[in-house]
């Protein structure tokens, strides 16, 4: 794409990321005349995060005629998370139940999402109307930490209930962070539906997407910082929306069909088109997404990723 020879300092400059499994692609578009100024691809190293984000943003900074102080935004898509869970990928994971019996593991897919991960069962759990019906035994805890701990990079706590009362999950979790300081996932925060299982397996999912996802942001905030780049950095969502870096951290099972839902968006915007199919065919998943009214199509069930139930909003996506 040709340099621009004149850039309006007025106009609003957004740059755009998307991290793949096997390309990293950068844009710089300009919001006031909806062109894309430049564009960038470059071959995804998953052993080295930031010298391909790096590359990618360096060559559309260099190419646009946009200096780093003129971008008002940086916003990052990302096959990462769907991609870890598809492939299995994401980094090993401990489940605490609070509440739950034996059974509880057999429904809503939780025991195929478990594997090989280690399971910790308590005592404890709330009603329907959020009264504490058994009292929180934590004496198995400590003693369960110190035998898995060294095998597990996060945590996923559930509680029977817990979205009526979370007191029990919020206290598991305080002893797992005081103890191993690793990151801690409580099911309560990530869904507010009453489906214990399903709000294990998404709690789960999450735990063990927290470090792949940091490792993500960490690599794109050294690369922005080396190019002086000084914008708010943004992520988007499974349902298109934009959160900030921070929220992402602790909830990156949110950024499930981040990369298809840009890729529909992203359509509609560029493409002038309502109502459509969009198919994004990646390296490693190829998804389909439909555009109604300018808008995509919902799932009202959740995003459903490698055959595994979450209790995500996200958009509708069938991926292979």
């Amino acid at each position: 794409m040709p340099k621009l020879t004149a850039v309006n300092p007025s106009h609003t400059f957004l740059v755009g990321i998307d991290t793949g499994g096997t390309y990293t692609d950068a844009v710089v578009y300009d919001v006031d005349t909806g062109d894309v100024l430049s564009k960038s691809k470059v071959p995804t190293n998953h052993d080295d995060l930031g010298t391909c984000v790096s590359a990618a943003l360096r060559n559309v900074i260099d190419e646009s005629d946009v200096s780093s102080t003129q971008i008002d935004l940086v916003s990052v898509s990302t096959t990462l998370a769907t991609n870890a869970i598809v492939e299995g990928a994401g980094r090993p994971a401990a489940l605490i139940t609070v509440g739950f019996d034996d059974a509880a593991l057999d429904r809503g897919g939780l025991r195929q999402v478990l594997g090989q991960d280690p399971v910790i069962s308590l005592n404890g759990g709330h009603s329907s109307h959020g009264q504490e019906i058994t009292d929180l035994d934590i004496s198995p805890l400590q003693r369960a930490l110190r035998d898995i701990d060294h095998r597990v990079d996060a945590y996923a706590v559930v509680g029977t209930f817990s979205v009526r009362n979370p007191a029990h999950e919020q206290a598991v979790a305080e002893i797992i962070r005081v103890t191993t300081s690793k990151p801690v996932t409580c099911s309560h925060e990530l869904s507010e539906q009453l489906n214990g299982p399903k709000r294990a397996v998404t709690a789960l999912l999450n735990a063990r997407l927290i470090a792949l996802t940091h490792d993500l942001l960490v690599a794109v905030e050294a690369s922005m910082t080396a190019l002086g780049l000084t914008a708010p950095l943004m992520v988007v969502r499974g349902d298109g929306s934009l959160v900030s870096a921070t929220f992402v951290r602790q909830r990156p099972i949110e950024t499930i069909l981040s990369g298809p839902a840009a890729s529909v968006l992203g359509a509609s915007v560029l493409g002038g088109v309502n109502d459509s199919v969009v198919a994004d065919l990646g390296g490693t998943t190829t998804d389909v997404a439909v555009l109604a009214g300018g808008r995509p199509v919902f799932d009202v069930k959740g995003a459903v990723i490698g055959g595994h139930a979450t209790m995500i909003d996200a958009i509708r996506v069938h991926t292979e």
